[in-house]
């Protein structure tokens, strides 16, 4: 399982996260990440929202309901052994 590091410029701390699964819908592409590697853990899924003209990839939680629902639905198809809460 891919570990990723992610800086948040509003705390300026950096967190890190395992990336469970990846996919793109509509030509954007979102990420499955966990805080752990084991057991049940918090998911979030992460939007990429990078600007052509960055070097760095810019990820934004997906807080839209109804984005959220169908994200989270795509995702459970594709790892048939989760399941995400909502």
């Amino acid at each position: 399982m891919e570990k990723i590091r992610f800086r948040s410029e509003e705390m300026q701390e950096e967190v890190d996260f395992f990336v469970l699964e990846q996919t793109k819908v509509n030509g954007v592409s979102y990420i499955l990440v966990t805080d752990s590697e084991e057991g049940d853990a918090e998911c979030l899924i992460l939007k990429d929202t990078t600007e052509e003209s960055l070097s760095d990839s810019v990820y934004e939680i997906v807080d839209d309901d109804v984005e959220l629902t169908a994200i989270s639905k795509i995702f459970e198809e594709l790892l048939e052994d989760i399941e995400i809460e909502r």
